[in-house]
């Protein structure tokens, strides 16, 4: 098996080398030899691969329609669409774009500058501007951005063969064919049909007959988050977007949806880790200080706030010092335990589930999960510490300070994003380095508030 997929590795080495000379020896017959039998994936990996000298010549050696699998595909840096534009002759980009599939074209013009998309949109055909323009004008991440309007849809008073006449013309221009839905004359969304459904039935039924009337589908106006997860829910490949009329508008495929979910979970992840954006990799080291330096501003002046509250009980430290030993331990469990929380929390806000349970649940849970937790380590603590100290008592206050602060840390985690949710407020910014400062906070008030009572048994 091994020697098997070393071959492959190989094969592939070689496939690479003969396209990049045939790109420098001008041997384009070669070139598109080699390049047009690769899969499209490996065909978009090698041209993110060229250099800027290169790639010229592969948009001379490529159609705009082979050019449009490409970047249909691509897995690059949105940043990076601007500067490929601009090394193609604006009439080959025009003609390239409109040969993409017009959410996937909407997608690219968004991330460039508004005037160079205008131009674009200038001179690409009416029909195909048309369509750009319309998803253009939607409200970025929601159900209206992400859609496409190449569908397949029919009417419900037609019969099948009419039906199959209709697939057979709009299915190379359609981004998928195996769900077809039906319309009114109004084109409001009556039902829809698999391919299945479609090619098993007689010719002469009709569509009403076989459809299934009880379509799901999703607003316009729809956030995307939203969108995945009934998508995720309801196991679909392609869902039907509509608007307050119920009028079919367009369709969300499944891939799209995919990577809209990876979009959100590394924007959540990004919003956890208290950094601005983790979409992309920073080329420079001023470009990432410049995205971190907010949160990290934010965190040292909760951090000064921190050592402050330390400051108010300097007399307690000097009547015993031992206790400064105990506070990063007590410290660093609030922050761990708060952010285990944390992250449940976001993860059921993200995914729907806390929609079908009930947010006391949650915080009920969490709560038992903080006592069982803070008991066990309490104990732990106490135990390792009169073995250490040899002092019980001292050991005992160690321990009843974790017990304590992991209660409130655990509820502290997930009552933030709760709250946050329903201020209709993104609970991912209730971030790990937040929750850490906050709990960092409630243990030291818990730990030197005790010390403090206890103090004349302590000396």
């Amino acid at each position: 098996m091994g020697t098997v997929d070393s071959q492959k590795k190989q094969n592939n080495q070689i496939n690479e080398q003969l396209l990049i000379q045939a790109l420098i020896d001008d041997q384009i017959d070669v070139f598109r030899t080699e390049f047009i039998e690769s899969h499209p994936y490996d065909q978009a990996n090698f041209f993110t691969s060229l250099n800027e000298e290169l790639r010229p010549k592969v948009y001379h050696y490529l159609s705009p329609e082979e050019m449009a699998t490409l970047f249909e595909i691509m897995e690059i840096d949105e940043t990076e669409y601007e500067g490929l534009l601009a090394e193609m002759s604006p009439i080959y980009a025009a003609d390239m774009l409109s040969l993409m599939y017009a959410d996937d074209a909407a997608d690219v013009l968004n991330e460039i500058d508004k005037e160079q998309a205008g131009s674009y949109l200038t001179i690409m055909n009416d029909e195909s501007a048309r369509e750009i323009k319309e998803l253009l004008s939607y409200e970025e991440y929601t159900a209206g951005s992400i859609m496409t309007t190449e569908f397949v849809a029919i009417e419900a008073n037609q019969t099948v063969r009419s039906a199959m006449y209709i697939l057979k013309k709009v299915a190379p221009k359609a981004e998928t064919i195996y769900y077809i839905f039906v319309v009114d004359d109004n084109k409001k969304l009556a039902g829809v049909l698999s391919l299945r459904t479609l090619i098993v039935s007689d010719d002469d039924t009709m569509i009403s007959e076989i459809m299934d009337d009880r379509v799901v589908s999703v607003s316009v106006t729809e956030d995307q988050e939203e969108v995945a997860r009934q998508i995720r829910d309801y196991n679909f490949l392609a869902m039907p977007v509509v608007d307050f009329q119920n009028r079919l508008l367009g369709i969300i495929t499944v891939d799209d949806i995919i990577d809209v979910m990876d979009e959100e979970a590394s924007d959540d992840y990004s919003k956890l880790a208290g950094v601005s954006n983790l979409d992309t990799v920073d080329k420079s080291p001023i470009s990432a200080a410049r995205k971190r330096l907010p949160w990290l501003v934010i965190l040292l002046f909760l951090g000064m706030m921190t050592a402050s509250l330390i400051g108010q009980f300097e007399e307690t430290l000097s009547q015993k010092a031992i206790l400064a030993v105990f506070i990063p331990l007590i410290g660093g469990m609030a922050g761990n335990t708060g952010t285990q929380a944390l992250a449940v929390a976001v993860r059921g806000i993200a995914t729907g589930d806390l929609e079908h349970e009930s947010k006391w649940k949650l915080i009920i849970r969490e709560a038992g999960t903080g006592l069982i937790t803070g008991f066990v380590c309490g104990v732990v603590v106490t135990i390792v510490v009169f073995i250490w100290q040899r002092d019980l008592l001292l050991g005992g206050l160690v321990g009843i300070s974790i017990f304590t602060t992991l209660i409130f840390a655990t509820l502290a985690g997930s009552l933030v994003p709760l709250i946050m949710h329903k201020m209709k407020i993104d609970p991912a910014v209730a971030s790990g380095p937040f929750i850490t400062t906050i709990n960092d906070i409630i243990s030291i008030l818990v730990y030197f508030g005790m010390a403090t009572v206890f103090m004349k048994y302590l000396i």
